[in-house]
């Protein structure tokens, strides 16, 4: 009985012997992955939409010869500004004069002939009357007396064509704004089948035209439904390629009918004042169409959303410590953060420092990345 009793205790003093050595071997529990969050909070935001625009000028008129001759004179400077009826180019007037004075000698013989075939229709006109002459000759001089008329009228057409193409001999600016380079100088041969001599582009104000999404639009109008008398909701500002901010605002004018079915956008169009002649026809440009006051909106920071084929989302720790998914709508950037249409709410913890760490329904250990900016 001993020896058995003995023999039992010995087995019992190796079993836990081994197990002691197993607990040992084993290594401790991984401890939940920390993570830093950051409460989705309110701030005042102006939601901003930036778009590349081009600087178009309003009006833009390539000058044409519109009568052939040799250029007597090239009146500008290269790249000044010009007036409405500023004569820039003369070509040659003498060969125009001479059909002026030509088409006036032919108004006057036609008037002259006028003259005698009304006379000559009025005295066979009392000569029917006493049979002294046939109504036969007195329908001929009727119709004599038409065709001088008609000559008359005729002449008279001639000599207005005449006088306009010798007027068309001064090449007249028919828009106020800054010409570029002459394509011809001074001894060329010009006419209408020539190249344009010059372009004048208009300086002030100026288009800037843009391309913006359809729902980009709706937002921009729902918007614009807002404004008061004097009081514009929406503004329109334009940055330079230098970066530099332009310091005249633009106001929206025109909206095209018609959606790009190729790439779903709309073209807008602001006018700009360019007195200082600081924006050029054709120049691309930054357009920037944002709210003229600040509205509170949620905000995360732009660290927390991440973007997989389904689209953007983020990581938010739940009150019981658990990583979820949470799909949000993204809007404007506010600098380091983004306003969040939908998907998460205010207060909700979402993940900004640890995100490559954890998934979601995995238990994590929390705490305060940072503050919230703003309030």
């Amino acid at each position: 009985m001993l020896f058995r009793l003995f023999n039992s205790v010995l087995a019992m003093a190796l079993l836990l012997g081994a197990c002691n050595e197993r607990q040992a071997s084993q290594p401790p529990s991984a401890p939940p992955p920390a993570v830093g969050v950051i409460p989705a909070g309110k701030k005042g935001v102006t939601w901003t939409y930036s778009f590349v625009g081009r600087i178009k000028a309003v009006e833009n008129v390539a000058l044409m010869a519109r009568v052939q001759g040799f250029l007597d004179r090239v009146q500008f400077t290269e790249g000044q500004d010009v007036r409405v009826g500023d004569v820039l180019y003369q070509i040659e007037k003498v060969q125009y004069r001479a059909q002026v004075n030509q088409a006036e000698a032919n108004v006057a013989s036609a008037k002259a002939a006028e003259l005698n075939a009304q006379l000559t229709y009025n005295r066979s006109l009392d000569l029917v009357k006493n049979q002294t002459v046939s109504q036969a000759t007195l329908d001929n001089n009727r119709a004599g007396l038409d065709i001088a008329h008609a000559q008359v009228l005729q002449s008279q057409a001639a000599l207005t064509q005449a006088k306009e193409n010798l007027g068309y001999t001064d090449v007249a600016a028919p828009i106020a704004g800054r010409i570029g380079r002459t394509t011809f100088t001074q001894g060329n041969l010009v006419g209408p089948s020539s190249a344009a001599l010059a372009t004048i582009v208009s300086q002030d104000p100026m288009y800037v035209l843009f391309q913006v999404s359809v729902r980009q639009l709706e937002e921009i109008r729902e918007q614009r439904k807002q404004e008061t008398i004097g009081q514009s909701k929406i503004a329109i500002n334009v940055r330079l390629p230098t970066g530099k901010e332009y310091a005249h605002a633009g106001v929206w004018n025109y909206t095209d009918p018609q959606v790009d079915q190729q790439t779903d956008t709309v073209t807008m169009r602001a006018t700009l004042p360019n007195p200082e002649r600081q924006l050029i026809d054709g120049e691309f440009v930054s357009v920037e169409v944002r709210e003229r006051r600040e509205q509170p909106r949620l905000v995360v920071p732009q660290a927390a959303i991440q973007v997989d084929q389904a689209g953007s989302y983020v990581l938010i720790v739940d009150k019981d410590n658990k990583v979820q998914q949470r799909r949000i709508k993204p809007g404007t950037q506010q600098g380091t953060d983004v306003v969040v249409d939908s998907g998460v709410a205010e207060g909700e913890n979402v993940v900004v420092d640890g995100i490559l760490k954890v998934r979601p329904g995995l238990t994590v250990t929390s705490t305060p990345a940072y503050p919230v900016s703003g309030g």
